[in-house]
């Protein structure tokens, strides 16, 4: 290589820098490309993610409020139940 590059001359280094260049250019592009594509996939997944977390939040407080009042109206009945003299 350094036989032709001597042969060649400043033209024919400037030749193989240009090429060594691209070459290294489209390499680095794909690999920008690939990121770019992972961090996309990512944003999908995290997005999904929040939504269900979201959803699942909501879930466990409805069923806390739902927990709630059951426990409330058991406690309804209990005073009921403690009041009422046919109980005994």
């Amino acid at each position: 290589m350094l036989d032709a590059m001597v042969q060649f001359g400043v033209a024919g280094l400037m030749g193989v820098l240009w090429v060594w260049e691209r070459a290294h250019s489209r390499q680095r592009e794909r690999q920008l490309t690939e990121a770019h594509h992972r961090i996309v996939n990512q944003n999908e997944a995290l997005t999904t993610l929040i939504k269900l977390a979201r959803q699942n939040t909501r879930a466990v407080v409805g069923f806390e409020r739902t927990q709630r009042r059951v426990c409330d109206i058991l406690q309804e009945i209990r005073h009921e139940l403690a009041r009422d003299p046919r109980s005994d």
